[in-house]
């Protein structure tokens, strides 16, 4: 309706196209952070205002806000940076070694190549990012994890109750040894500890375009 000359079924996943949106100039790619079939669009500063409006106008579209992104996320799998994420985290530890490209794993010399690769390598990262579910109130960043017997062994990274599956879940990094889908541990919750179950991720199927 606002893009009648373009033919959105040849836009892939992950690819980016200029184009008018109701007039405005516009990068639009097919990507987006909530596993779901999206769109993400760059645009002039000046038109961010009237074209937000302009969008806001159509019938299928409501506004939401960052907690209904971040449900989504989180049930995709999809990390946040600043809770499952910073500058300490290499790609091993948070599951994202598929993220450097041949190339680079052959020739190395980026910022940390040394300890990335080596971790890659020689499998020595000790902790790993996993997805979780839970009874009770939804674990926050910053819960502490515990075996049953008491030895602390992770802490949650990030965690909501998802719309979706109807029950508590999260991002958190465990030892390695406590990584493995089905594993049984506790999240201490306001000074109550709580079941808490290693679970796959994505939480939910995501539902990307690939043509």
């Amino acid at each position: 309706r606002l893009c009648p000359d373009v033919d959105f079924s040849k836009i892939k996943f992950m690819s980016g196209h200029k184009m008018k949106v109701g007039g405005f100039e516009c990068f639009v790619t097919r990507s987006g952070y909530t596993g779901e079939d999206g769109f993400e669009m760059g645009v002039k500063r000046e038109d961010t205002v009237a074209l937000a409006s302009m969008l806001l106008e159509q019938p299928e579209v409501l506004a939401v806000g960052l907690g209904a992104r971040d449900s989504l996320r989180l049930e995709a799998g999809l990390c946040l940076y600043g809770n499952d994420l910073d500058d300490t985290t290499t790609p091993s530890e948070a599951v994202l070694v598929w993220t450097i490209g041949a190339r680079r794993k052959q020739e190395g010399g980026f910022v940390g190549s040394d300890k990335i690769l080596g971790q890659i390598k020689d499998k020595s990262a000790t902790r790993k990012r996993v997805g979780f579910t839970s009874t009770g109130p939804s674990a926050r960043e910053g819960s502490p994890i515990f075996t049953k017997e008491g030895e602390k062994v992770g802490n949650v990274t990030s965690g909501v109750v998802s719309p979706c599956l109807k029950q508590p879940i999260g991002m958190a990094y465990v030892g390695k040894g406590f990584a493995k889908a089905g594993t049984e541990l506790l999240v201490e919750i306001r000074g109550k500890k709580q079941p808490l179950t290693v679970t796959k991720m994505p939480f939910t199927t995501a539902n990307y375009f690939r043509g």
